[in-house]
């Protein structure tokens, strides 16, 4: 693979799972996924503008800066079956780039989102992203997903600060568009402290797709999936075995 929206797979796996990372996140924040779902699943995790080796480009602020490339991407990999995963912001541009895919013959075998409530429902507190810095930061520090070396150090915050903020910016200004429902299986994950979804608003996703929907339910709160990955890489390789 040689687009900059992509970084490879380690391993020649014989299904391929494009991986998208909530807000601030980028694709190191799925390292610990390769092994655990080698060698069944290659994870590709998905790289941004403005993050890691797309640093100096300027961040998105829409998910229709996002989708179009990141599609273009993925169908120009499509050699084999392949899945995509998203948690919190990464679960609307994981769907969005699924619509988007479903419209061709390689289209996703299966669509897994995570810790975000389904696309068509309104949120449940106002946005972040038009904070000033002294409240923005602490806002999202208290969502627990930023490294505390990164908040322990003003060089980086400063660094860090624009593709937050822009990342916030997609997730809390995206409008779900009616369409056509997808066709593949959906899986929904889901932490049972989460404060940003409940169960019920998880459960929605079974609305935009007319194949089947499942709900997995994991121990810990919005970043219940940085602990130890087995459990939810088995709960992954499982759902993608019966869908691929």
């Amino acid at each position: 693979m040689t687009s900059p929206w992509l970084k490879p797979p380690t391993t020649d796996a014989p299904v391929l799972l494009y991986c998208v990372a909530h807000a601030g996140g980028g694709a190191a924040f799925f390292r610990p996924w390769r092994d655990a779902l080698a060698p069944d699943v290659g994870v590709c995790p998905v790289v941004l503008p403005g993050r890691e080796a797309r640093l100096r480009e300027t961040p998105c602020t829409a998910v229709d800066q996002i989708v179009p490339p990141l599609a273009a991407a993925i169908s120009a990999h499509a050699d084999r079956p392949y899945a995509l995963f998203g948690h919190s912001m990464g679960a609307v541009i994981a769907y969005e780039v699924a619509r988007t895919l479903s419209t061709l013959p390689d289209g996703p075998s299966h669509l897994f989102v995570s810790g975000r409530r389904a696309p068509h429902l309104p949120a449940r507190r106002d946005p972040l992203h038009p904070l000033p810095h002294k409240e923005f930061m602490p806002a999202v520090a208290a969502m627990g997903g930023t490294p505390a070396e990164v908040l322990d150090q003003p060089d980086l915050i400063r660094m860090f600060l624009p593709g937050l903020r822009a990342d916030f910016t997609v997730n809390e200004t995206y409008e779900h568009r009616p369409g056509p429902a997808l066709d593949c299986p959906v899986t929904g994950l889901t932490g049972d402290t989460d404060p940003e979804v409940d169960l019920a608003e998880m459960r929605r996703w079974n609305d935009i797709t007319t194949g089947p929907f499942r709900l997995r339910v994991f121990r810990g709160g919005h970043f219940y999936l940085t602990g130890p990955p087995a459990e939810v890489a088995n709960a992954l390789r499982t759902d993608l075995a019966a869908a691929c």
